[in-house]
């Protein structure tokens, strides 16, 4: 529509505009736009008078059933019933083709189970990827852990303790008792080491041990249970149902080539305070903040410096994603403009996007002490409220709840779960939507007809809840282009609610199977099923056949 209108300006008043056109409420027409409005101050004309010139020239075309004008100078748009069903073939713009981006999907830490927080950045990323995909990029999905420093001394003093100089007690384990064991450890040394400074010293050096592994026994155990961890992320984040990540980055790679950096650039990037290299952020509208420490040990910030240097040499991507909490997002900002001083040639490629805080209904969860919910205890509440309305557990269901309830909130928001209303088949869940894909393709397998075949929809047997939903439905490829622009998988979530609510209109008033026009509303259910399985594959959410 906004290429017509264009095209139209350009032979009349021989400008080249780019009209503002919208979707306004269906009572108005199917399209409306203000672009007299944008044109009366150059053409020095009523912006009325504009609309009224636009107008005609639009109904003489014989396109559109109505087009008519509002107010100071609103064109309102009413598409023919062919016109509108021929709009359902067109696809988002994908703005990102030729563009290669690397996006961290997942980073939890090992040596503790992953916990909400985790899952929660965990899904949004994956979407972000999605998204990233549909609008055309090479998407190269990645991840990051910290297997070096405090946490890593926390969970060994106590598992050390445990073994008691014996390994065997390790293997004893049996693997699905290993991520429990691993949160009890850590929480167990989380808690010694605020209660007692001399156990926090015996920590401190438990920690700088991971960076140097020459001790044969910590070595041992270290390796053991950093490879338990990586095996229950990777399952958890399949079972999340996110995409394989295709590489993964340590904390204890990055490293030395991120204090490198920072020594390398002391003097005209960083400067040395009390010992300390640090990075003078105040100077940029940032903070101050120490890169080295007194000790000469490279700290978070160099770490996610030399970071920025393996990713750049394994993909030179146009572009960088690091998902983070909001509570990172100003550290971010300090640690990117260091890099992009350090090194000119990641000026504009790293991007931090940052969420919100996970909460379930009893409050907000923290790892500090170990206190926390685990993904695997989420999982187990989604399951019990899943059974008691009556439905399977499956791994799909309890996943596709979770990953809603995570995206259907404007990224930055806080996001609180009670997993009775997550899994409702009522409201605006995953639930209901997967339930309302499953309820179309029984509908279909009644006549036995595919949901991918749309041939029979015939315009001139449109009623108007028909021509409701099919307007609805070619809404899909605008909201999917405003969501892969702005990388908001929200737009994405408001749309797939609408439209089965708009279905179930349709549905409440019309019968499909048996009906003189079953092969037109079978075409027409068949489209709806399509478009709402295509809106959740991007989610990462399983369109099931049956629930």
């Amino acid at each position: 529509m906004e290429q017509k209108i264009s095209q139209l300006i350009k032979e009349r008043y021989k400008l080249d505009v780019q009209p503002i056109v919208t979707r306004p409420d269906e009572q108005f027409g199917d399209y409306s736009s203000n672009v007299a409005l944008q044109l009366a101050g150059r053409l020095k004309s009523n912006p009325r008078a504009i609309a009224d010139e636009l107008a005609a020239a639009l109904r003489e075309s014989g396109e559109y059933a109505g087009v008519e004008v509002a107010g100071p100078g609103f064109l309102n748009i009413r598409l023919s019933n062919k016109a509108l069903i021929a709009q359902l073939s067109h696809q988002p713009r994908q703005s990102r083709r030729g563009q290669k981006v690397v996006i961290e999907t997942n980073n939890p830490n090992p040596f503790k189970a992953m916990h909400v927080g985790h899952g929660f950045n965990s899904i949004l990323a994956d979407t972000v990827a999605n998204l990233l995909e549909a609008s055309g990029a090479e998407v190269h999905r990645v991840s990051y852990h910290g297997d070096v420093g405090a946490h890593v001394g926390k969970s060994m003093w106590a598992i050390l303790k445990y073994i008691e100089g014996d390994v065997s007690r390790l293997e004893a384990i049996e693997p699905g008792a290993r991520n429990d064991f691993m949160s009890r450890m850590y929480a167990k040394g989380a808690q010694a080491a605020k209660a007692d400074d001399e156990v926090k010293k015996q920590i401190d050096e438990l920690a700088k041990q991971s960076f140097v592994l020459d001790d044969a026994l910590y070595r041992q155990v270290y390796e053991i249970c950093k490879a338990w961890s990586f095996e229950q992320i990777d399952a958890t984040v399949k079972r999340l149902g996110c995409v394989p990540i295709e590489r993964r980055y340590l904390e204890s790679q990055a490293d030395a080539l991120g204090v490198e950096t920072v020594k390398r650039h002391t003097g005209d990037v960083f400067i040395k305070s009390d010992g300390a290299i640090v990075f003078p952020g105040e100077q940029y509208g940032q903070f101050d903040a120490a890169f080295i420490s007194s000790a000469g040990r490279g700290l978070y910030p160099a770490r996610d410096l030399g970071l920025m240097q393996l990713k750049h040499a394994d993909y030179r991507a146009d572009k960088s994603y690091i998902v983070t909490a909001e509570e990172q997002k100003a550290y971010f900002k300090n640690v990117i403009k260091a890099a992009e001083l350090c090194l000119p040639e990641l000026d504009g490629v790293t991007q931090n996007i940052s969420h919100g805080t996970a909460k379930l209904t009893t409050g907000k969860m923290s790892s500090r002490d170990g206190d926390v919910v685990t993904i695997e205890s989420l999982f187990s509440q989604i399951q019990q409220a899943v059974v008691a309305r009556g439905g399977e557990a499956k791994d799909e269901i309890v996943a596709g709840a979770m990953r809603y309830q995570f995206l259907k909130v404007k990224i930055g928001s806080d996001v609180i779960f009670d997993p009775a209303e997550t899994v409702s088949l009522q409201g605006n869940t995953g639930s209901y939507l997967q339930y309302a894909h499953a309820r179309a393709i029984r509908i279909l397998e009644k006549i036995q007809q595919s949901p991918d075949d749309f041939a029979a929809l015939d315009s001139k047997l449109l009623n108007s809840e028909e021509r409701s939903l099919v307007r609805k439905l070619t809404e899909y490829s605008d909201v999917l282009e405003r969501a892969t622009q702005e990388l908001s998988p929200h737009y994405v979530c408001s749309y797939l609610f609408e439209l089965a609510q708009v279905f179930n209109r349709f549905y409440e008033q019309h019968t499909v199977v048996g009906s003189k026009e079953q092969a037109h509303r079978a075409a027409l259910v068949a489209r709806y099923a399509h478009t709402l399985r295509r809106g959740l594959q991007v989610l990462g959410i399983h369109a099931p056949d049956s629930m």
